[in-house]
């Protein structure tokens, strides 16, 4: 438990949500909990809109903190909401007010690091640009790596099976997480703390709780796989004519650069055109091209992985698939680059109010996909405007559009026009982001109703009164 100093609770509150509130003060201590003009300060949502409507922010300092507060919730029946670096974009931990909202942002320390067995044991609040860091000082390497680093926290990054631009080589979060602690909704700890590659003793239940977007427990520790950190970074980008082209461009730099292809981000023309004449990015190639892909390659020898990767793209000019290339010959040039892909900032200005949508679908398919929703956009919402981006060597796209209006009925008939067409193809309405709350009415679009039957009894073996992050991902059954 932690200190039994009391705070003063103002302003209109029932009387059960002030007793619960005084004794969450116990455990955490006043600079525990945030209330009031304090707390609507912060946050709600990735945009930031509306400030957290919280009914209070709990800030546990450890383990047992976290079990006390799920203990007194599960007593109480309270609903509490799970937040970390709030930059998810599904509203998943958009709190309501009769919620709790917990945040694991003092529970941040790395606790231990295993050179040898390459593994670093972290509190879920730790920033995934601390891991990342941190590795690199032991010439180690965290692969996960996604735009929202430096707010992004492991524990959030965990529960929603984060992705990111290393996929198609590291793999998502999921590959990534060698053990778990978790605390269920009542208060039990669930410690699977495993710091092997091997553990085949029954059940792993670290990965039902991987992506689960907090909705089976709360993550409060982890332990992570590290890897050897590259000797070398090669970095390109390229001007392709039509997607055919850069689905060949993939195949070809796949076989060919001998495992070291590490990213493969693809920007429509619109995309690119907006971000270099909105944004704070200077173009590095002009703005007439169709396509245009960064490419990304890490190895272990410097001078022969620059001379491959040389070699590589010099054949995939001889075989027609480029119209313009820029090869990066310094740091400078290659965070120049990476800057264009991740300036999301420069596409919320121009398409704010903007409705952010993450699918993924065969690589081959994606063509046509494109093709047709576009039509289908403009004939039933002539006002919308949008742009695609994505991770197209792992098969995901990003779609951020303007819909207009902005009225819910537009959005809805946006989505719909996304999501269904998915279908005949078998793609995912969330290749990265999760379902949350945004997403939980297009769920069958990508689910059966038997596994969405399974997801709803396992939310209630795991959670039996609803009271994690309630109404995201599932409904109760």
């Amino acid at each position: 438990m932690g200190s039994n100093s009391a705070i003063t609770f103002e302003g209109p509150m029932d009387e059960p949500m002030t007793e619960i509130l005084s004794e969450l003060s116990s455990i955490v201590g006043p600079n525990g909990l945030l209330i009031g003009e304090v707390l609507q300060a912060r946050a709600g949502s990735w945009l930031g809109a509306g400030g957290n409507q919280a009914a209070a922010l709990v800030r546990p300092v450890s383990t047992a903190e976290v079990s006390d507060i799920m203990r007194l919730c599960h007593a109480r029946g309270q609903r509490a909401v799970i937040q970390g670096g709030m930059t998810g974009l599904v509203e998943g931990a958009t709190a309501d007010p009769e919620e709790l909202a917990i945040s694991l942002e003092r529970m941040n320390r790395i606790e231990a690091i295993d050179e040898p067995g390459r593994t670093m044991t972290v509190q879920a609040g730790v920033t995934l640009q601390t891991v990342q860091e941190t590795a690199r000082d032991l010439d180690l390497l965290f692969a996960a790596d996604w735009g929202a680093r430096g707010s992004a926290t492991i524990g959030g990054g965990i529960a929603t099976n984060g992705g990111g631009t290393n996929v198609l080589r590291y793999g998502m979060m999921r590959e990534q997480v060698l053990g778990l602690e978790v605390v269920l909704s009542d208060g039990t700890v669930l410690s699977s703390m495993n710091r092997m590659l091997k553990n085949n003793t029954g059940y792993d239940l670290k990965q039902l709780f991987i992506g689960s977007e907090g909705t089976l427990g709360i993550i409060t520790r982890a332990v992570l796989r590290l890897r050897p950190l590259p000797r070398s970074e090669d970095t390109a980008l390229l001007a392709l004519a039509d997607l055919d082209r850069v689905v060949r461009l993939l195949a070809l730099l796949d076989s060919r650069l001998g495992g070291t292809l590490t990213a493969l981000e693809v920007m429509w023309r619109s995309h690119y055109e907006l971000v270099v004449r909105t944004g704070d990015q200077r173009g590095a190639l002009p703005e007439v091209y169709p396509f245009y892909v960064l490419v990304e390659a890490r190895g272990s020898d410097a001078s022969t992985d620059r001379e491959r990767f040389e070699c590589v793209l010099a054949e995939a000019q001889e075989a027609d698939l480029l119209l313009d290339s820029m090869m990066c010959n310094s740091k400078a040039d290659r965070q120049r680059l990476w800057a264009i892909r991740d300036d999301i900032p420069a596409l919320s200005r121009a398409l704010n109010p903007m409705v952010v949508y993450d699918v993924s679908l065969p690589i081959g398919d994606m063509d046509a996909y494109v093709a047709e929703i576009t039509r289908t956009i403009r004939a039933k919402l002539p006002n919308a405007l949008g742009v695609i981006f994505g991770h197209l060597g792992d098969g995901n796209l990003h779609l951020c559009w303007r819909v207009g209006s902005d009225s819910p009925k537009d959005r809805h008939t946006l989505s719909s026009i996304i999501y269904d067409a998915l279908i005949p193809y078998g793609g995912s309405i969330s290749a990265e982001h999760g379902i949350g709350r945004e997403k939980l009415g297009f769920l069958e679009r990508s689910r059966t109703s038997v596994e969405v039957l399974w997801m709803q009894k396992l939310k209630a073996l795991f959670d039996p009164s609803g009271l994690l992050n309630r109404g995201r991902v599932v409904e109760a059954p």
